[in-house]
């Protein structure tokens, strides 16, 4: 077999993508953004004297379309740790189901749950693999939350669409609602927050997202929907129910009343 001779004026030169595209088969590369898929908007973390607190609204959108009034964004990952997702809905959910498998892998293989490092490590890996469909619009960016067992002390780590991992030393929030959502959070975080305190203000900081930024859902008090709210502390993850949820949510409200004189 000899490689395939081409005459001066039909040589493709070092482009592979031009010469598969030439015979009709055009690379990824040079696809178009995949548009009108849904995707997930706010959420945030907060650290507190015991722990982290992760926060996300229900609301999916494509374009201006509302397509889920009720998605998930807030999942426990393993007894420890927990991820709340923005961008791609369809990519971001299997990405925290596959998370969740290879930490349950790596437990029954090893004996031991990987470290709270070792969880961020491998988070950021997966978004790294995904990559080329994030440059396609298909761009998947959580938030990675914990209680680290060995320091004794909550930690939260964020993402870029390219893998790249930041530990935050306080709090951290993604999607479209997260200018406004980190403004009421820096206006209201202080050191030693107690978990009552932390939950409320991650709940004020949704709030304040969804008045402001569209894409983002606030409480839905005719559909009985509010945004999902979890702590991790030492004795693991917990959801916070929804009677809390909706109790918090309507103290914020009244509180809105109050300061526009009861209308």
């Amino acid at each position: 077999m000899t490689l395939p001779r081409f005459s001066p004026e039909n040589d493709p030169g070092p482009d592979f993508s031009a010469l598969i595209d030439k015979y009709g088969m055009p690379a990824i590369s040079s696809q178009g953004i995949i548009e009108n898929l849904p995707h997930g908007t706010t959420c945030v973390a907060i650290k507190y004297n015991d722990g982290v607190v992760l926060a996300g609204d229900r609301r999916a959108t494509s374009g201006h379309h509302i397509s889920f009034r009720t998605i998930e964004k807030v999942f426990q990952s393993d007894s420890h740790s927990g991820v709340a997702i923005s961008g791609a809905a369809g990519p971001a959910v299997e990405m925290v189901k596959l998370f969740q498998l290879q930490l349950e892998h790596y437990e029954k293989v090893e004996g031991n749950s990987l470290s709270l490092e070792g969880k961020a490590n491998q988070l950021g890996n997966m978004i790294r693999q995904n990559l080329p469909a994030a440059m396609q619009g298909l761009a998947v960016v959580p938030i990675f939350a914990g209680y680290d067992l060995r320091e004794n002390a909550g930690r939260i780590f964020q993402y870029d669409v390219t893998g790249g991992r930041f530990e935050e030393a306080a709090f951290a929030t993604t999607g479209s609602g997260s200018l406004h959502a980190t403004t009421v959070i820096k206006m209201g975080f202080k050191d030693k927050l107690n978990q009552q305190d932390a939950v409320a203000l991650a709940a004020n900081a949704i709030f304040e997202a969804s008045d402001e930024d569209s894409a983002t859902g606030g409480p839905d008090l005719i559909r009985d929907l509010f945004p999902t709210i979890a702590v991790i502390k030492a004795n693991g993850f917990e959801m916070i129910s929804h009677d809390k949820v909706v109790t918090t949510f309507t103290e914020i409200i009244n509180s809105r009343k109050e300061q526009n004189g009861g209308t």
